[in-house]
This record gives structure tokens, C-alpha cells and sequence, in this order.
């Protein structure tokens, strides 16, 4: 810090889509007079839109991940969770990693800690599903693919080889559909070099309550992407879930039981429970505020992204949904909002304008419907990848040549052997068994 001390602090917790935006812009509007605080408890801006491709084993993990203080060199990173927030007294205290602890007074909190893996109250479900929110977790359901299929090609069991050879997605949303498509290519890839799975079936359902696959995008995509899915072989099962989740067999709610050491769980995601514990108004979990993203009540504390239930101007009553799309376009008019406040331009409220929906099938196949112009096959290939190419703030390069070399030579499908099912559990009150 050159010359004299900085006149103000603002906190940001969650470096998210919408915390590292809102921490990119705010270094540009005011970072030369503002320390900026980003307290995240990971140090890296994770581009989860494509973890499926993660899992499926296309993209290298490391590739998706931005080093948050090389990405923000004008700010303050602090690597750690935080566990209380004093809003009477302006303060931010955090855990770190190996023991550690801190705390920092602010005159500007800006609350962008994202979400968590949605649970729902079916029996067994926090025992065995794993979850997929986390780059950890898809590494793991990675792992769990290959070894699944490698335990099932020595298997002299019938019934422990279609156990293992049966997965099961339930939540058929964007993560859901593009993990039952990914992870569907890359069994089949697999299967072809292992002799020992030779005429076996590789099972795999995707299960949702709502009435069709992607239910929240134009019914034109979603027939998309549900043909490609039933072509490949897929079993898409609209209006059926878990009933009960037990070791070695799920049983549906139709009665059906189900043979499987594989649930995927891709229902949805929930606020982060830290919104719960600040004593300030929630909407199912996600803290209130108003177009500005401002909390009522606590005027020097803004909130978007996941954690936030954001008005959406454009459907008067309703909130903002949940999307990466909606928390990168917060984080950035967030960011101003709070330039604003300290006589740095001017407030505006947020009214998006919606550029459409992606969801990459795998090989060739996606649906895109950019500007409302509905996509499939290779031109919606080529518009979705370009669009994760445009906006992801880092290893554009990477990511390209993991596409590239996989498309002209057969992927290497082995496992890290680094990941087990304690490390990623569902619900982390509830150890695995």
C-alpha cells in the first residue's frame, strides 16, 4: 500500500461466481483507495459447469481451477471458512485450515458464500449417495466409475456384476443430465477394453419428479437432450425418485429396487448454511435483499449469487434462480453498488437480460438456445464450448487442448487412487458408513 492507509475495507466472503467477479470489479472501481478482504475456503475460483466433464474424464481437474491470489492481486486473500459474522459490530471471524483463526472489521460485507448439496429426508441417502458439488467430488465419481467396472469384470457374482455395472442419477436439472451423458460415454469407452465385461450390460437411469428432462429450459431442448440421452441407452425416468437408499440397492419410488453401488445425487443445491446463522431474513435459506442487493435492515451488507434471494425484476414476486449465469452478473453489478456507496458512481438494480442455456451431451451432441435461438448437434457443441471458453477467467488454453487431444486420441481412463467415499460425504454430519 503506497502513500497513506487505505480509507475503507470491504469483505468478501466466497470466491464463488459471484464473489470472485464481485472482487475483480471492485479492485478496478476502487481498489487503489479500499483494501478488499476476500476470505474464501479454498484458494482457487472453481468453473463448475464443466466438473461433468471432470468425471467423465475429458477435462483435467486442475484445469478448471483459478489460483485465487495470482486472479485478485488486489486484494487481501485469506484462506479459511468463516464461522461468525457480527453485524453490530462490523466484524468477519474465519477458521483456517490447520488450526488457525482471524478476524476483520469492515465497512462494506459483501455475503456471496454460495451453496451446498441439497439433502431431502429419504432414508439412507446421506449413507450412500455421493454428491457433486465440489471439484473433490467429482474426482471421486470419477475414481468410482473406473473402479466399479474393473471390480465388475473379475466379479463371479451375476448379481454383484450388474450391481456394479447399474448407475443411478437422480435430478435431472443441468448436473444430473450432463453426468448421466458423460458418465454414460466414458463406461462405454471403458468397457470396450476390459474382456471380462464382454455382453454385459452397462445400466444406466436417470430419475426426476418433474414431468421431463431439463424442466426449466424450452421444451424443444429438452427433447434434445432426452433423445440423445435414450439413444445412447439410458433409462430416463420422469416422475420417479429414491424411496429409501441401502447398501448395495436403492429402492425406487415406484417399489422397483434397483441393484447398484452407485448413486449419484444431483437433486439441486441449498443456500449455504451460514445465511442461517446471522440472525437477518431468509427466503428458503437464502438471504433477503433487495434489487440493489442490499440486505434491509443491515445497510452496510450486500448479498448475491446462490446465498441470495435476488428479486427478479423481470418475473415481479419471484427470485433470481440459482445459475452461474445470474451469481457472475451479481458479483459484477454488486461490486459497483458498493463502489457506489463509498462515492464511487452510481447504484442500479439488477434486471437481467437472459442469454439463453447450454448443456454439453458429450461427444458432439448438446442443446443451446443462445439469444432464445434453439441449438442442437454441433453448432450447439460448438456455441456451448465457445460460451465456457469466453467467460472462464483462466486455462482457456488447457481446457481447449483436453478437448482437442481427446477428440483425435482415446482418453486414459485410470484413477487416482487419492479420494475415498469418507472424504466427500453427502452431508458432512452424517459419517459414511
Amino acid at each position: 500500500m503506497a502513500g497513506s492507509a487505505k480509507k475503507h475495507c470491504v469483505a468478501i466472503v466466497g470466491a464463488g461466481f459471484a464473489g470472485f467477479n464481485a472482487a475483480r470489479e471492485l479492485s478496478r472501481l476502487v481498489g487503489a483507495t479500499t483494501e478488499i478482504v476476500v476470505i474464501n475456503s479454498t484458494d482457487y475460483f472453481l468453473y463448475l459447469p464443466l466438473m461433468p466433464q471432470v468425471a467423465g474424464g475429458l477435462i483435467e481437474p486442475e484445469h478448471l481451477r483459478a489460483t485465487l491470489p495470482r486472479r485478485l492481486r488486489k486484494t487481501r486473500f485469506v484462506l479459511g471458512t468463516v464461522n461468525h459474522i457480527d453485524a453490530r459490530q462490523k466484524t468477519v471471524s474465519w477458521a483456517g485450515p490447520e488450526g488457525s483463526s482471524g478476524q476483520v472489521g469492515y465497512d462494506r460485507l459483501i455475503l456471496t458464500a454460495g451453496s451446498v448439496n441439497k439433502l431431502l429426508p429419504i432414508p439412507g441417502v446421506a449413507d450412500y449417495a455421493h454428491g457433486f458439488r465440489s471439484i473433490t467430488e467429482a474426482m471421486y465419481l470419477h475414481d468410482h466409475i473406473i473402479r466399479q467396472l474393473e471390480l465388475a469384470s473379475v466379479a463371479t457374482d451375476p448379481e454383484e456384476r450388474r450391481a456394479r455395472c447399474t448407475f443411478v442419477v437422480v435430478g435431472a436439472g443441468y448436473t444430473g443430465t450432463e453426468v448421466a451423458a458423460q458418465g454414460q460415454l466414458m463406461t462405454t469407452r471403458l468397457a470396450r477394453t476390459m474382456p471380462g465385461l464382454t455382453g454385459q450390460e452397462i445400466r444406466w437411469m436417470l430419475l426426476d419428479t418433474a414431468p421431463r428432462v431439463l424442466a426449466q429450459l424450452d421444451p424443444r431442448l429438452s427433447k434434445t437432450a432426452d433423445r440423445v440421452l435414450r439413444r445412447r441407452g439410458v433409462e430416463v425416468r420422469m416422475g420417479q425418485s429414491v424411496a429409501d437408499a441401502l447398501d448395495g440397492y436403492v429402492q425406487l419410488s415406484t417399489g422397483e429396487k434397483v441393484s447398484t453401488r452407485s448413486l449419484i445425487w444431483c437433486v439441486g443445491v441449498r443456500a449455504d448454511p451460514l445465511m442461517e446463522g446471522l440472525e437477518l431474513p431468509t427466503d428458503r435459506g437464502r438471504l433477503v435483499v433487495d434489487e440493489f442487493m442490499k440486505v434491509p435492515g443491515a445497510p452496510d451488507i450486500y448479498s448475491c449469487g446462490d446465498c441470495a434471494a435476488v428479486p427478479d425484476l423481470t418475473r415481479p414476486g419471484e427470485v433470481c434462480g440459482m445459475t452461474a449465469q445470474h451469481a457472475q452478473r451479481q458479483g459484477k453489478l454488486v461490486a459497483r453498488n458498493v463502489a457506489a456507496s463509498l462515492g464511487t458512481g452510481t447504484a442500479k438494480a439488477y434486471k437481467h437480460r437472459d442469454l439463453g442455456f447450454l448443456v454439453d451431451l458429450g461427444g458432439l451432441a448438446a442443446a443451446a438456445n443462445p439469444l432464445n435461438v434453439p441449438l442442437s448437434g454441433l453448432p450447439a457443441n460448438i456455441v456451448t464450448r465457445g460460451y465456457h471458453l469466453g467467460v472462464m477467467p483462466g486455462n482457456r488454453l488447457r481446457v481447449l487442448t483436453d478437448w482437442t487431444l481427446n477428440a483425435i486420441t482415446p482418453a486414459e481412463a485410470t484413477s487416482l487412487d487419492v479420494i475415498n467415499a469418507r472424504s466427500v460425504p453427502l452431508d458432512p454430519n452424517t459419517p459414511r458408513p
